[in-house]
């Protein structure tokens, strides 16, 4: 099939585009589009984190797990929304953890993270659909093969990378991350429920500029201008 994916990702993973298990995947979303189920996010962002950050420019990696699953939220960026959208609670608590760590304001209203992909950091959803007001609908239909397939790329092929593993969900994802080569970075979920039990305090986002200049890797930019 024709995936719509930069080209080094598509060159990297050739073989998983053949595999059964994504076939299935073309096969049953073209189903529920043709039976007016809607999906999100729309057709042409669903490889977006892929399409704003190739292969060759990743130097973060940050696991979501699901997209959103209202009306002009996801845009297939994991924990980022559509401009125009106010930033959800996870969301606002990141923004919380960046001031406190790095000293930057944060907006409040503004919460479209594409200045982070553009700049290498891979906002990766563990499954890259969901059907509408249906939260995790898609998070068994064979994502999590696709993008288990990219982490073991990540890992393997790349090396200082940071990668940033918040709740148990993402640490899961990467459990295998050879960390003789990468940065791993474990807190809890940034989300309401959570965050106040070990995601505030992390210092996640200066813990990955430091290891990304020792390494001789430009850092990462955490401000958002809106």
């Amino acid at each position: 099939m024709d995936v719509k994916i930069s080209t080094g990702w598509k060159k990297a993973l050739s073989n998983e585009f053949k595999k059964d298990y994504f076939l299935g995947i073309a096969d049953l979303l073209k189903i529920e589009i043709e039976s007016k189920q809607v999906i999100y996010p729309p057709g042409p962002l669903i490889f977006n984190a892929f399409n704003t950050t190739d292969l060759k420019d990743v130097k973060v990696v940050i696991i979501g797990q699901d997209p959103y699953h209202g009306a002009n939220q996801a845009h297939g960026l994991s924990f980022s929304v559509q401009k125009g959208i106010k930033p959800p609670p996870s969301l606002i608590n990141i923004y919380k953890e960046i001031e406190s760590d790095l000293g930057i304001k944060m907006p409040r209203l503004y919460g479209d993270l594409t200045q982070w992909a553009k700049q290498g950091v891979l906002l990766l959803n563990a499954s890259l659909t969901v059907r509408a007001n249906n939260p995790n609908s898609h998070s068994g239909i064979g994502w999590q093969f696709f993008t288990d397939a990219v982490i073991n790329l990540l890992n393997t092929q790349k090396k200082n990378l940071v990668f940033m593993l918040w709740g148990n969900f993402a640490k899961e994802k990467g459990a295998h991350i050879d960390e003789s080569k990468h940065l791993v970075l474990k807190a809890m979920h940034p989300s309401p429920f959570a965050a106040d039990k070990g995601f505030y305090g992390c210092k996640h986002f200066s813990k990955a500029n430091e290891y990304l200049m020792q390494s001789g890797i430009d850092p990462i930019d955490w401000m958002i201008k809106a």
